[in-house]
């Protein structure tokens, strides 16, 4: 995968869900009338009933051919959810010519069951683009929750993406699809890492596939304008997220976006001693102190975070030491 292409994988950010029914929304885009929007999924899947999915998917080709027509260079980046390989191909087809600006598929329940499938349909549709069309795939199922097969099924999906690499944009998770599993759901002043079986679940996750992909952390369901209570829950939740190697964060309601961009900006600190780690100038010593002078950088041992460090902050901001990181 080259630089441009991490980059792209860093630049999902807070990827702001919406039904592919949603009104106005192409105004909005173009109209830049949502702050610290990264990139858009319309969602065909979960959000809507079997019995309006063809109305869905109308909704979907006319927001994509309003997009299209207004041809901005500034827009997020556009995702769609689909139900299935059969469906994206579908979806691909009736998209028509505006389908150059779309930048992929988001793949729900993604497991052994459907891997294969999705994937060849990917090979299909990139082979007839004329872009690259990126794909994250969603760990979600059973089979993934479940102890008995977690790590037979992890195995196989990693080494499946792997073939693909190029074209896997994200590995996203879908926390509350595990919770359900359970009957479980966190209050706004819990976070998910609280819930132990959850943690384990997501410890996995990111255990096989953060060494080589952009693993984005699962959807905060609290939102709102109307009461704030929701927003230190979701700010300790961010701070673990960072903490454990998610990248981005799946968003609900564009109230949510500010406080998941703030989450990844760097520090000043960080960012020195990762453009210093990234430029290493010692001839003999492969160890010496950082900008604040007191803490140990390692060339050996801090190069894969300093390159991640570097572009969170050449992407979403430093905050200068001294300061305090808050969303506005």
């Amino acid at each position: 995968m080259n630089q441009e292409i991490i980059e792209l994988a860093y630049h999902v950010g807070g990827l702001l869900y919406m039904p592919a029914v949603q009104e106005g929304i192409a105004k909005k885009i173009i109209h830049k009338a949502v702050p610290y929007l990264t990139s858009v999924a319309f969602c065909l899947e979960d959000s809507i009933l079997d019995s309006a999915l063809p109305e869905a998917e109308c909704s979907v080709c006319r927001i994509f051919s309003e997009l299209y027509a207004a041809r901005r260079k500034d827009f997020p980046l556009l995702f769609i959810r689909i139900r299935s390989a059969e469906h994206m191909c579908h979806i691909w087809e009736m998209l028509g010519e505006s389908r150059e600006i779309l930048t992929g598929f988001i793949l729900p329940k993604f497991d052994s069951s459907n891997a294969e499938n999705y994937l060849s349909a990917l090979a299909g549709i990139n082979k007839n683009s004329s872009h690259i069309i990126y794909v994250m795939p969603i760990l979600e199922s059973r089979a993934i929750a479940d102890m008995s097969t977690r790590q037979q099924e992890l195995k196989y999906i990693y080494e499946k993406l792997m073939q693909f690499w190029p074209w896997i944009l994200n590995v996203r998770t879908g926390g509350n699809d595990f919770c359900n599993l359970y009957g479980l759901r966190r209050a706004e002043h819990e976070n998910i890492y609280q819930i132990g079986i959850i943690r384990d679940i997501l410890a996995d996750i990111l255990n096989k596939f953060s060494g080589e992909f952009v693993v984005s952390a699962p959807v905060w369901e609290y939102f709102g304008q109307n009461t704030l209570s929701w927003v230190a829950g979701m700010q300790k939740e961010l701070s673990l997220d960072k903490l454990n190697g998610f990248i981005g964060k799946t968003a609900i309601h564009p109230t949510q976006l500010p406080y998941i961009w703030e989450s990844l900006k760097v520090s000043e600190e960080d960012y020195r001693d990762a453009c210093r780690i990234l430029n290493w100038n010692e001839s003999q010593k492969a160890v010496q102190k950082g900008f604040g002078g007191s803490r140990m950088n390692e060339l050996k041992c801090h190069g894969k975070w300093a390159r991640r460090i570097k572009i969170l902050g050449d992407l979403y901001g430093v905050i200068p030491k001294g300061a305090i990181s808050v969303a506005l």
